[in-house]
């Protein structure tokens, strides 16, 4: 705020030559302070605008939903499909020419995805998008490794410019905070809908991470998601996992009335890995007793060993050895394999732990629908409890249900539920439930 003369004269000798050193893009992106760069003033009141249109009226309307004609279609597939190599995940934000000049579109609205907060935090993408008009904050989660320069301090002639790797799909103390950070934004009278792509094996836990306190900036996360009062959809996108740590902080428990979690037919999900629940759950000594139960061969040279003797005992035990060495790494493979099948859609949704499983191509289409559902019914249900301060949610919810079913509409259908909440006079609603709540009082 001083500049950098008064800085110079503060340390005694000329440091500084200008005010970019201290407060510049290269400082103020990489640190988060700034949103968005642009290239002038014109740009400047765009981008400011654009920010504008996925704000409500006010605190407590619902976003702005508004579909422009000759616009990106909800009904549609999602052209471009993540795979298990290292990818940019913008690409199936917003959509890619590929390598023969087709385009391939993105679950979101083509030309709607705005980034920010991109030069911070790296391992994880933060911004806005609509899906069918739909305003909506978007995180994501960076599959690529990336580099963090920490620049040289010009006032200590010993340091020097620091370059960090750090690896995809992983939390680290400036992208979790950025997390934290983005949530809080969406939240604080936006009042948008949020869908969180994940795909986070968990948390760096490094000496240097567990300094920078990262710990902290998860259970700030965790606090932005329990005070997060509008829809929240966690989706494991095709070929993506959610482990450890990671499915600690955005479980859908946490905030149940208003966080959904669901998961591509191809996404995984456990706390550990299936190599790392096999090294705990099926060790080796275990994996050499099943050998000796369903081999034949082990069957066989078990039963000559029993009646062997001296030097013919010690040829049979070596031949045990090489053949139990022989059999590991299938027995090893096999077990992966079966301790896999348990991270899968079927088995997530079987223990109640996702909603249900949507294929990634027919994303855009169940989102779509849900989303605005939710968005509209969640604006009822606040409207009626704002008028009777004793309902909760679920029985907001459940009196929408009676509802529905006095006027013989699907609650379980996403399309029926919008086309009738649209119809509702939520006003109407509202005073009905003010006037019972006022009556219940004299």
């Amino acid at each position: 705020l001083t500049g950098y003369a008064a800085l110079n004269k503060l340390l005694g000798k000329n440091v500084y030559s200008s005010q970019d050193q201290l407060g510049g893009p290269q400082i103020m992106v990489p640190n988060g302070v700034t949103h968005q760069v642009v290239r002038d003033d014109q740009e400047g009141m765009a981008a400011i605008l654009d920010w504008l249109s996925f704000v409500p009226k006010d605190i407590s309307s619902p976003p702005p939903i508004c579909q422009p004609a000759g616009m990106d279609p909800w009904d549609r597939d999602v052209d471009f499909e993540p795979s298990l190599l290292p990818y940019d995940p913008r690409d199936f934000l917003r959509g890619v020419i590929d390598n023969e000049g087709n385009r391939m579109r993105g679950f979101f609205d083509a030309g709607s995805w705005i980034e920010y907060l991109e030069g911070w935090g790296r391992t994880v993408i933060t911004g806005r998008a609509r899906l069918g008009g739909i305003p909506m904050g978007v995180i994501a989660v960076e599959t690529r490794s990336v580099d963090r320069l920490v620049p040289a301090d010009p006032s200590n002639s010993e340091s020097c410019e620091v370059k960090e790797s750090m690896g995809g799909k992983v939390w680290f103390p400036d992208s979790a905070f950025k997390t934290a950070q983005a949530l809080k934004d969406f939240n604080r009278g936006e009042n948008l809908p949020v869908i969180i792509f994940a795909n986070w094996r968990g948390f760096s836990g490094g000496t240097r991470d567990m300094y920078n306190e990262i710990l902290k900036f998860g259970a700030m996360i965790v606090d932005a998601l329990v005070e997060y009062k509008h829809p929240i959809f966690i989706y494991i996108p095709k070929h993506g996992e959610l482990r450890g740590g990671a499915w600690v902080v955005i479980d859908p428990a946490i905030n149940p009335e208003k966080m959904e979690m669901y998961a591509d037919v191809d996404a995984r999900g456990g706390i550990l890995e299936p190599p790392g629940i096999v090294e705990v759950k099926y060790r080796a000594p275990q994996q050499v007793e099943a050998m000796h139960r369903i081999d034949e061969k082990l069957q066989s040279m078990d039963a000559k060993l029993g009646t062997s003797q001296g030097d013919e005992k010690q040829n049979i035990e070596k031949e045990i050895k090489a053949r139990e060495k022989q059999l590991m790494p299938l027995y090893t493979s096999v077990a992966t394999t079966f301790a896999d099948l348990h991270d899968r859609a079927g088995r997530m949704k079987a223990k109640g732990v996702i909603r249900d499983s949507i294929s990634w191509k027919d994303s855009r289409r169940y989102f779509y629908w849900r989303v605005k559902r939710r968005v509209l019914q969640d604006y009822l249900i606040s409207r009626l409890r704002k008028v009777d301060t004793k309902l909760t949610h679920k029985d907001s919810e459940a009196l929408i249900q009676k509802w529905a079913a006095e006027n013989n509409v699907d609650f379980n259908s996403d399309m029926k539920m919008v086309a009738w909440l649209e119809s509702q006079n939520v006003d109407a609603r509202a005073e009905s439930i003010r006037t019972s709540f006022l009556k219940s009082h004299i």
